[in-house]
């Protein structure tokens, strides 16, 4: 499973992505969620800073991506960066 700290303009590309593997175009997708056309595009282009939590989630679920949260991992040390870089 990839994990990142991810912005809404770092998520766009993702959703489109899964989207067209879906075979859901932005028009269906934006009707089911009672959102426009236009705001979808500008999710999937980066130009959306903010959207709703549960319409992301459900954005998500809609192309079969979901939303995780885990605890915040430390800052690795040197030891762990040394070890990184053997493998």
């Amino acid at each position: 499973m990839m994990r990142l700290m991810a912005r809404i303009p770092d998520i766009g590309p993702l959703l489109k992505e899964a989207r067209k593997r879906a075979g859901v175009s932005q028009a269906d997708l934006a009707h089911s969620l009672g959102m426009s056309r236009a705001t979808i595009s500008a999710i999937e282009s980066g130009r959306c800073e903010e959207i709703g939590f549960e319409k992301l989630a459900a954005l998500l679920e809609m192309v079969g991506l979901e939303i995780t949260v885990a605890p915040r991992k430390g800052r690795p040390t040197i030891d762990d960066l040394r070890e990184e870089l053997r493998r």
